[in-house]
């Protein structure tokens, strides 16, 4: 009794009761071919939408004793001679096809001579004693199952009664018609459980509203929150329109090292790894660059690749320890040939997503419009702060002193600037970065935090490096690539030798706001690219790259305020 009890409480509790009726059906009969009456479709009683809106969530407890439940249902239907978990079904339509193909019947229009066949997951379901009303949804959308005791057998319409669940997975053949309501509908004469789902699904009309079990479980929020789905249909989109932009202009894809001996092409903390045979550490890659500039030597003159990059730093709604990016080279041009490719990804990708131009990104309009602002990074920072960075020369104190009072956190940050172009950049970052809502190129870095950009033609200590911003986060990043390969040899070392010297301040103690707050953000070593400066040393050609963030790109084009929502499957904290 105990059981049965639970029972009806959790049937209650996801609207699985099957109430019967009070009053008669009226039928009503209009074909379009001989087809049976068609009862008019009752509505759902007030009191179970109570029911329903009174559960917005569900215990542990009351998870546990649904779970008991389908569990013996599981049991008795192998007992019947029934497999609830199925190895295939033929089905001939989609819930879309089929609602395009029909959306010409009349209300109470029956098509009895059209055989289809349909599968998909339960995610709704009424009962009024011969009449059972069932919502099924598959990738393309849902369609409503209508299914009357009179055209299934006997067997079929216990089952439908006494095992069929909201979020079990169902297969559904039969005829197609029309309701008096205008709801298009499966005229079911036989079905099949398909998957039996052991767990229920979030309430109908509270959904699953716990950001963080979202996240941990995507593929609860995808059944419960079906628009979720349409943001990583969005960024396949995004990634097809990429790769067709980049074969379009004559580039090939090629595949990099994961694991790398050495991990360069960018300034980040790296995850590693001990690989047992070879008894040496490895590294996740921090960056493609390196190894795609060898192909460039080897002789492929364009090159990119699409890939996950790994960054043991902090999470944010804008960091994700891994993500996703394109690089891109290409020999004989420089980085202005960049800016060209990255409007042209960019807007290609919107118009393939979008069909527009000009995107609504939380609640700011944005004009993807070409050409977009081209601004120096010096030009940036005296138009916000009034200081001209070209004044102080290699006065790295008189650049401290006069930006004092501009950062919040200035004792620290400040401290660990090594040049005025570290400075200058600590300053973009802090006071104009945010202020980048519309599409900015952001031109010629200073050369010390640049060690992979060719030198300045014009201007002396600064680099041929731009990076895109579009509402104040970085998209993408290029420089007109340094060849030289005794420079580039020069730049490493300076750059290790910047390295260490952040290692001695934070064994002191102080904190650096570049390692986003990790007081162990530089405790591995930097090692030289020995391979990658030989490979220079047989010559690359003249060349640009480029390397843009998909999450961050797909974050803009679906309206997404946190990158964890355009990752499937984010990484996140440990549960306490």
């Amino acid at each position: 009794m105990e059981a049965l009890r639970v029972w009806r409480a959790s049937s209650n509790l996801f609207g699985f009761t099957a109430a019967r009726a009070t009053r008669p059906l009226r039928l009503h009969t209009r074909c379009c071919s001989a087809a049976a009456a068609t009862p008019k479709s009752p509505s759902q009683p007030p009191q179970d939408r109570r029911r329903r809106s009174a559960s917005s969530s569900t215990t542990t407890s009351d998870r546990d004793s649904i779970r008991a439940i389908r569990l013996k249902k599981v049991e008795e239907l192998r007992g019947k001679g029934y497999e609830p978990y199925a190895y295939k079904w033929d089905r001939t339509h989609t819930t879309k096809e089929l609602q395009e193909e029909y959306i010409h019947l009349e209300n109470g229009e029956v098509c009895e001579e059209v055989a289809v066949s349909i599968a998909g997951r339960i995610v709704a379901r009424r009962a009024f004693g011969k009449l059972v009303f069932m919502t099924v949804r598959d990738d393309t959308g849902t369609i409503q199952l209508y299914c009357e005791k009179d055209s299934l057998s006997e067997d079929q319409f216990e089952q439908l009664k006494a095992f069929i669940d909201i979020g079990d997975i169902l297969g559904a053949s039969g005829s197609i018609k029309k309701t008096e309501k205008g709801e298009l509908s499966v005229y079911v004469k036989r079905f099949e459980i398909l998957t039996k789902s052991l767990l229920p699904l979030p309430d109908k009309y509270h959904g699953l509203t716990d950001v963080d079990k979202r996240y941990r479980q995507r593929y609860v929020d995808m059944i419960a929150n079906p628009e979720v789905a349409d943001v990583f249909r969005t960024r396949a989109k995004v990634v097809s329109e990429i790769r067709k932009t980049m074969e379009s202009f004559g580039f090939i894809e090629v595949e990099t090292p994961v694991l790398q001996g050495a991990a360069g092409g960018a300034e980040a903390r790296p995850f590693i790894t001990y690989h047992n045979s070879l008894q040496r550490d490895l590294y996740l890659r921090i960056a493609t660059e390196l190894h795609l500039k060898r192909m460039l030597v080897g002789g492929l003159e364009k090159v990119f690749e699409i890939g996950r990059i790994f960054r043991n730093e902090g999470i944010s709604t804008r960091h994700n320890p891994e993500f996703t990016t394109i690089e891109m080279y290409e020999a004989y041009s420089d980085y202005e040939s960049m800016m060209n490719m990255a409007e042209e990804i960019v807007t290609r990708c919107a118009m393939a997503t979008q069909g527009k131009l000009k995107i609504d990104y939380q609640g700011t309009e944005i004009s993807l419009e070409r050409p977009w602002r081209r601004e120096t990074m010096h030009s940036l920072v005296k138009e916000a702060t009034g200081i001209d960075f070209s004044s102080f020369g290699q006065d790295v104190e008189a650049a401290k002193n006069a930006v004092r009072g501009l950062l919040s956190n200035d004792s620290t940050s400040l401290q660990a600037c090594s040049s005025v172009g570290h400075v200058l950049n600590e300053v973009f970052e802090t006071v104009v970065e945010s202020t980048l809502v519309q599409p900015t190129f952001v031109l010629d870095y200073p050369v010390e935090i640049s060690p992979l950009a060719k030198p300045h033609r014009s201007h002396a200590g600064l680099t041929e490096r731009f990076e895109l911003f579009i509402c104040g986060r970085e998209i993408g990043n290029a420089f007109s690539e340094l060849t030289d390969p005794i420079d580039q040899r020069s730049r490493f070392e300076n750059q290790i030798k910047q390295h260490d010297a952040k290692r001695a301040t934070m064994a002191k103690g102080v904190k650096s706001t570049e390692g986003q707050g990790d007081e162990d953000d530089y405790s591995y070593e930097v090692a030289l690219d020995e391979d990658f400066l030989t490979s220079l040393e047989y010559g690359m050609p003249p060349a640009s790259g480029m390397g843009l963030g998909i999450d961050r790109l797909v974050m803009l084009l679906t309206n997404s305020a946190s990158i964890r929502d355009v990752i499937a499957f984010p990484v996140l904290k440990i549960q306490q």
